[in-house]
């Protein structure tokens, strides 16, 4: 019988896999630890939001959330 067959590799599809989710977790991980340390000024924060959008989107969830309570105090009964 010959022994044409290639070794069988060591590590598995799901090693792989496994190994590259570990990688990603440790890359999001160090993205969200140095997010944490960066400090805005207020002109920076000024000029990176939107006021005007930021205003429309509070208003309708407020709208949202009294609705959702009427809504929740006609379930009770």
């Amino acid at each position: 019988m010959s022994d044409n067959k290639r070794p069988l590799e060591t590590n598995s599809s799901a090693e792989h896999v496994e190994k590259h989710l570990q990688e990603l977790e440790k890359a999001d991980y160090e993205l969200f630890y140095y997010s944490q340390e960066q400090s805005f000024s207020a002109d920076e924060l000024a000029r990176l939001i939107n006021e005007e959008r930021l205003n429309e989107l509070l208003a309708q969830s407020d709208d949202f959330l009294a609705s959702l309570g009427s809504e929740l105090k006609d379930f009770d009964e």
